[in-house]
């Protein structure tokens, strides 16, 4: 039982993570192409968490459930990447005012 809440705790997390990349993406500039072609990197990584971990919930063994796991872990870790270049270009504040923002970390799922 304990399981399953925690499974439902993540899946709403993933979620919620997903929906806050995507108010981030709409709040970048249109007119500035380093933020969009950033932007649609984190929006696809930042969106498909959520995606790969329901996916996960769907395994058919426990290996395939570690595998799926993973895939969610490494596009959070992709996404971090683009946060952090966002940061350095200058196109948001630092990525740990962005992943404060966003209440995560890069590995806020583990």
């Amino acid at each position: 039982m304990r399981a399953e809440g925690g499974r439902q705790d993540l899946r709403l997390r993933t979620r919620k993570y997903a929906l806050r990349i995507i108010k981030l993406y709409q709040a970048l500039p249109g007119a500035d192409g380093v933020a969009q072609v950033l932007g649609k990197q984190l929006l696809r990584s930042g969106t498909s968490v959520a995606a790969h971990y329901r996916e996960a919930c769907r395994a058919k063994s426990n290996l395939d459930f570690i595998s799926k796991l993973e895939g969610a872990q490494q596009e959070l870790d992709e996404s971090d990447l683009w946060l952090e270049l966002l940061a350095d270009s200058g196109v948001l504040s630092s990525p740990l005012c962005v992943r404060k923002q966003m209440n995560c970390s890069p590995y806020s799922l583990r």
